[in-house]
This record gives structure tokens, sequence and C-alpha cells, in this order.
């Protein structure tokens, strides 16, 4: 009786460590596949993030583009060319204000119509 006692002992403790061992394997697992797909959700969430971003970065260089050529507009029209020499150096002046001709262009553009 005593053997079967015994016997009866080391099943009882084989089959909670077993169920131990079992337990634990499991809520490793689980933990394990809880932080996986933890991991996906945050890597998705930073993927639409980054693509909202990039339409915001796209539509905000859009509309610097259009600010940017907007500023380039060609410049106003000119006042109506004469043959008179005022009217000349005016509309050299407007070309040069608004960047067309650099600083020696207009130089020796006015120096051309002075001479004559």
């Amino acid at each position: 009786m005593i053997v079967r006692r015994r016997a009866m002992g080391r099943r009882m403790v084989r089959t909670a460590a077993t169920a131990a061992v079992v337990g634990g394997t499991m809520a490793a697992t689980s933990a394990a596949v809880s932080h996986h797909y933890a991991k996906k959700d945050a890597a998705a969430q930073q993927s639409a993030y980054d693509q909202q971003a990039a339409m915001e970065d796209a539509y905000q260089q859009g509309a610097a583009d259009a600010q940017a050529q907007q500023a380039q507009q060609a410049p106003p029209p000119a006042a109506p060319a004469g043959n008179d020499l005022t009217s000349q150096l005016s509309q050299l002046s407007q070309l040069h204000n608004a960047g067309v001709l650099s600083d020696e262009e207009f130089a020796a553009a006015k120096q051309k119509l002075l001479a004559g």
C-alpha cells in the first residue's frame, strides 16, 4: 500500500510538473505572438504616417512651386516702344530691374543707346 501511495504521489508530481511546463510554454508563446503582432501594428502605423507625411510634403512643394511660378511671371508690360531715347532707357531699366539683364549687360546696352 505504501508503494502504491508513493507511485501515485510520483505520478501526481509528474503530472503537475508537466502541466507547469505546458502552461509556461503556452504563456511564453502567447507573449511572443502578442509582441510580434504589436510590432507589426506599430510598423503599419509608421508606414501610414510616413505616407501621409509624404503626401503633405508633396502638397506643400506644389504650393511652393505655384507661388514661385507666380513670382516669376513676366515683368509688367513696358511703355509703348518709341524711338525716343527716354522710352528705350526706361525699357532697359525695367528689364534690368526684372533680372532679365545683368548689371554688365545693362551698362553695355545703356552705353550703346547713349552713344547713338
